[in-house]
């Protein structure tokens, strides 16, 4: 099945959403909860499974559901529909802050690796599986790396990656190694495991952690400069629950404000 045709428009900096143009009985697959707005015609229906096809049969939209469960993600998707006689437009917003990054599947060879966490949204017609690694290292010890989505198909999807995205091209045989949070997505010739970082004193005290991917080209890598788990520990180690302290910036009021709040 060919991909639906849609057009779309990026607003925005770091806190960016999409919206795309739907033509009469065009429809776009997402995520439960990435709406933002949709005019008026635009009909949404909770469909089984990844949403590629409502021609599929129960069986491999049981398939499809259960690839799904394993990715962390729920068994349902959202399909939005232009039933109306004119264009309509829906959008889908991030949900963190960080950029949005467009893909034509068609321009890259019709599959795309990506975290399980960065789809956002994509033309109805595109498959959202799952894609095992090949190398058992990886699935022990590559945590967000071993189970990964693939995206597949001719159509346009939509995925979202915290803070600044970085695009490189590998040349054949050039390597480049990356936090294993940091990598948003590949195309499918990238050659992807898991390495131990060498030093057990670097792997304690380092900060970086035990294991690193290391990506083999050629192809087409995106890396997030800031992933939503590091953002979250951040977020959580300073909160004054976890043990952390609320500081002011840059001023004395900060101390002042947390006695008068009764917080010491």
């Amino acid at each position: 099945m060919n991909a639906h045709e849609i057009d779309y428009k990026l607003y925005g900096d770091d806190m960016q959403f999409v919206e795309i143009e739907l033509d009469p009985q065009e429809s776009v697959i997402a995520e439960a909860g990435g709406m933002m707005m949709m005019e008026d015609g635009i009909e949404m229906e909770t469909v089984f499974g990844d949403g590629a096809s409502s021609s599929k049969g129960f069986f491999n939209k049981l398939v499809g559901a259960g690839k799904r469960l394993l990715t962390g993600e729920s068994l349902f998707m959202t399909v939005f529909t232009n039933n109306g006689a004119e264009k309509r437009r829906v959008s889908f917003a991030a949900p963190y802050p960080g950029k949005i990054i467009p893909i034509d599947l068609s321009e890259l060879g019709g599959k795309v690796i990506c975290q399980k966490d960065a789809f956002l949204c994509a033309a109805r017609g595109v498959s959202v599986g799952i894609d095992f690694q090949r190398k058992l290292g990886t699935g022990f010890f590559g945590g967000e790396g071993f189970i990964m989505q693939k995206l597949e198909g001719d159509g346009l999807a939509f995925l979202h990656a915290g803070g600044t995205i970085y695009k490189r091209e590998l040349q054949p045989g050039e390597k480049l190694r990356i936090d294993t949070g940091c990598l948003v997505a590949m195309t499918k010739e990238v050659n992807y495991n898991i390495e131990y970082v060498g030093k057990i004193k670097t792997a304690f005290f380092g900060g970086e952690g035990l294991f690193f991917a290391t990506l083999t080209g050629p192809g087409t890598v995106w890396v997030q400069s800031l992933p939503f788990s590091r953002l979250a520990d951040r977020v959580i180690a300073a909160a004054p629950s976890a043990g952390g302290r609320s500081v002011g910036e840059g001023s004395i009021l900060g101390t002042i404000g947390d006695l008068l709040n009764g917080d010491d």
